[in-house]
């Protein structure tokens, strides 16, 4: 008998002495490293993984949807115990959650939806409420006039929700006869090209001018201002962006930028680790008190408030919470 509790004893020991060490293994996916935001994402959910105790896997598809499948297989079937994933395809990655549900391993969909399948849970800013920003900012400033909206890549679906917040605010003004929204076209990735150049077939046509151009991200709106500046209109007419990148803080200072929108990244990070970790040791993460439809099932979510970046508040944004230096934009 006092053999058996002996025995009984070393196991529980051993169980608890496993528990106490075991480090959880997460995988991060990532699309890509552009533009520059993506690499804070990815330095500070790895510095925030191994601060919870756990180690963290990366890889980064470069934009390649099926090469993120490959990853996330890869990764799978070496043991990662959950899966934080940036998409780069907003329905090929339900195939990547397909296959870690088969294989017991929960998804996180980070910054982006997956659409349509079982994804576990959604960590991101909301999405519609920072089109609205963008639009409430600028219509403030020019309440009736010429407005030209470009949005993200189709194979993102931000792109939509931001294009609908946009539109929450622009279709009374438009209904009213007081805007006109002279061109709104998605973009095929997010590209500073793209902006370039859907700005400039509309400037070299037979059209009557510009007043403001909504920008899906600070990349765009850089190819926006290039477009601008060929046109001598850069700094008159108005342009807001996203991202709150170093190149989109400078153009604001000097001028050819309106606002930007920055999004609280260190709080996203922490989130997702935090909620990674949580689940690799069995417990349910914390704050997710919404849920978002993907198109198969209500996902619990957090969704975080973004804010806008103008002249005269970044040194009290960007600067003041460290996102950027200021020696970076002079």
């Amino acid at each position: 008998m006092k053999a058996l509790k002996l025995i009984l004893l070393f196991a529980i020991g051993i169980l608890f002495f496993t528990n106490c060490t075991h480090k959880p293994h997460v995988g991060l996916l990532m699309d890509s490293l552009k533009p520059e935001r993506w690499e804070k994402d990815m330095a500070l959910i790895e510095e925030k993984i191994n601060e919870l105790g756990g180690t963290c896997e990366v890889a980064i598809a470069d934009s390649d949807a099926d090469r993120q499948y490959d990853q996330a297989i890869e990764m799978i079937n070496n043991g990662v115990e959950v899966l934080i994933i940036v998409p780069v395809d907003l329905e090929k990655a339900g195939d990547i959650v397909r296959y870690a549900r088969k294989n017991y391993v929960p998804v996180i969909s980070y910054d982006r939806l997956v659409r349509n399948c079982n994804l576990d849970y959604y960590i991101s800013t909301d999405n519609i409420a920072i089109g609205e920003l963008q639009a409430e900012y600028l219509t403030k400033i020019k309440p009736a006039g010429k407005y030209g909206i470009i949005g993200g890549a189709t194979s993102d679906y931000n792109a939509y929700l931001l294009n609908l917040g946009q539109m929450n605010i622009l279709q009374p003004l438009i209904e009213k006869g007081d805007v006109d929204i002279v061109f709104n076209e998605f973009t095929n990735n997010w590209s500073l090209h793209e902006g370039y150049e859907i700005t400039n077939n509309y400037l070299s046509g037979e059209n009557e001018g510009i007043d403001a151009i909504i920008a899906s991200n600070d990349n765009i709106a850089s190819g926006v201002i290039s477009a601008l500046k060929e046109h001598n209109l850069a700094g008159k007419v108005l342009l807001a962006g996203q991202d709150a990148d170093i190149e989109a803080i400078r153009n604001i200072v000097g001028g050819n930028q309106t606002i930007t929108i920055y999004k609280p990244i260190e709080s996203l990070a922490f989130a997702a680790s935090d909620a990674a970790i949580k689940i690799a040791k069995g417990k349910a993460p914390s704050n997710m008190n919404i849920t978002i439809n993907n198109g198969k099932r209500l996902v619990p979510a957090i969704l975080l408030p973004a804010r806008v970046v103008h002249k005269q508040n970044i040194k009290m944004t960007v600067i003041s919470e460290g996102y950027i230096e200021e020696t970076d934009i002079k």
